[in-house]
């Protein structure tokens, strides 16, 4: 599952990327690692697993992870292959979710591709070409559907209807996700036609780092632009960011965000986002040997949580002993969560909640 980092050039984005990359910008237990030059594998920090390390005193900590991308900087035309559109366009393709910057500060020593500062006209030039290159998508695969429709074939008349009004939305420049489906077949359909609007997507406002605890008049006006999209804003001042990670020691970085009036670094709480974005949830094992977070899809059942672990779990599944970290916290070991009869034993149907600490029983 991965999230690409998209806007236009010179907003931030690699500048983002970068601080992310630095394991500093969290602390020592985040670290980061790139598969490729623009894909990071980015731990997710929570305070969680913290409490469990204390708690287990294992002998390792894994924590979950989240894939982030760093995709070229988009300019107009792209959905016709102007500048790196072709390439751009792939990676976001590829992508579960999009994490999409837009400039919200003031700078003359920093140049704006269209001249000034405008995060509205910024996100529309991104939405408008994206959109065009559904919109290319939605019509070629009309063209075909259209002839099975007329032959009478039921299931090409409800892909028809599902494809007018996606179509419908692109051309009055709302994205794809603003179509809602009717039914499971339409939730299967949308998610065969791999549009890319269609993909969640989380905003990020670059700010100056007087902004970064409160946000400026640009927030106020993306908020309000997208407050009908179901998205979710985050404030962030990404020079201050890069600033952090120059930082040598723990101690000073908690000084450098005290002053700005923050708790932690504006990327821990995007990388969190992010995390939630692509609807992906923990569980945990904890033992002497490992402390370890499961990275599961949001609805996962007992079942499908085991067979991340090893194929063979979920195969042989018979049953999961389940004790909320809540509980796990305030007991302090898993024998005392036994004796407060706290321990739950849960069987194929259970649906896992987040936080779930987890032993599996199986049988292959």
């Amino acid at each position: 599952m991965k999230a690409g980092i998209v806007g236009l050039p010179n907003v931030g984005k690699s500048t983002l990327f970068n601080c992310l990359s630095n394991a500093k910008a969290q602390s020592a237990n985040f670290p980061f690692c790139t598969i490729e030059p623009n894909i990071g594998v980015v731990n997710v920090p929570d305070p969680r697993i913290v409490r469990l390390e204390e708690l287990v005193k294992p002998e390792r900590v894994q924590m979950a992870t989240v894939d982030i991308v760093d995709i070229a900087g988009l300019v107009k035309g792209a959905s016709k292959g102007e500048g790196l559109g072709n390439q751009f366009l792939g990676n976001i393709r590829e992508c579960n979710a999009i994490i999409h910057v837009l400039r919200c500060f003031d700078n003359d020593n920093i140049i704006h591709v269209d001249g000034n500062v405008n995060p509205i006209r910024d996100k529309e030039t991104i939405d408008i070409e994206l959109q065009l290159k559904d919109l290319e998508t939605v019509e070629k695969r009309l063209e075909k559907t259209n002839r099975a429709a007329k032959t009478g074939n039921k299931e090409a008349q409800a892909e028809k209807a599902l494809l007018d009004r996606i179509r419908e939305a692109l051309l009055q420049a709302k994205s794809a996700r603003t179509v809602i489906p009717q039914n499971q077949d339409e939730e299967e359909m949308m998610e065969e036609f791999q549009l890319i609007t269609l993909k969640p997507v989380l905003y990020v406002c670059n700010v100056d780092e007087n902004s970064a605890v409160k946000g400026n008049a640009y927030v106020e006006q993306v908020r309000e632009l997208v407050k009908d999209e179901n998205a979710e804003v985050i404030i962030l001042s990404v020079g201050a960011e890069a600033d952090i990670t120059e930082l040598e020691s723990y101690e000073e970085r908690q000084v450098f965000l005290e002053d700005m009036g923050l708790k932690e670094p504006g990327s821990a709480v995007l990388i969190r986002a992010a995390y939630k974005l692509l609807n992906l949830q923990t569980y945990f094992t904890a033992g002497v040997k490992e402390v370890r977070a499961w990275t599961i899809q949001i609805g996962d059942t007992a079942p499908q949580a085991a067979g991340v672990i090893h194929t063979d779990f979920e195969k042989g599944f018979i049953r999961a002993e389940v004790i909320a970290y809540e509980d796990y916290s305030n007991f302090g070991t898993e024998a005392k969560v036994k004796e407060a009869g706290k321990l739950r034993v849960e069987g194929k149907e259970y649906i896992v909640k987040d936080g779930d600490v987890m032993h599996f029983r199986f049988n292959v």
